[in-house]
């Protein structure tokens, strides 16, 4: 089922739903129908993501898989935020000629770019956090090791 057969689409609608449910891609799945599958591939890396978060919660700072897994969380949310900002920069007439073209035009307003400067500042504060959230565990882990291997021959 193409964009334009299942009725008009709103710019403004896509970028909000990107940037509060993009992460199991809700988004797709409006401007594509259920039968989008990047959209239901959004779903498994963020519940993963969840799992990891749920693993640190329960077994503490030192679960090495909530280590791998967390990230997968901050990158589904990175990617749904970027896709918020793509969503509501694209151009009238771009979005309206790929979304809409036999129905009505959308235009610009400002709920769009109140969800894109949102988009902007959450995507940019997890990118941020995912990659502090990363380096801190690997330095940890780093030094774990040397702690382990430097104690190994003296016991």
């Amino acid at each position: 089922m193409s964009a334009s057969a299942s009725g008009y689409k709103s710019k403004t609608l896509a970028t909000w739903i990107a940037l509060l449910f993009g992460s199991v891609g809700l988004h797709r799945f409006y401007l594509h129908g259920f039968r989008d599958r990047w959209g239901w591939l959004f779903f498994v890396p963020t519940m993963v993501g969840l799992y990891g978060v749920q693993r640190m919660r329960a077994l503490g700072a030192n679960d090495h898989l909530a280590w791998a897994l967390i990230p997968l969380l901050g990158a589904m949310l990175a990617i749904a935020m970027l896709t918020a900002i793509v969503y509501g920069l694209t151009p009238d007439d771009k979005w309206n000629a790929r979304f809409n073209p036999n129905g009505p035009a959308h235009r610009m307003n400002w709920a769009t770019v109140i969800g894109v400067a949102a988009a902007l500042i959450v995507g940019g504060g997890v990118l941020m956090a995912t990659i502090a959230f990363s380096a801190q565990r690997y330095f940890e882990y780093q030094a774990e090791t040397a702690q382990g291997r430097t104690a190994s021959p003296i016991q």
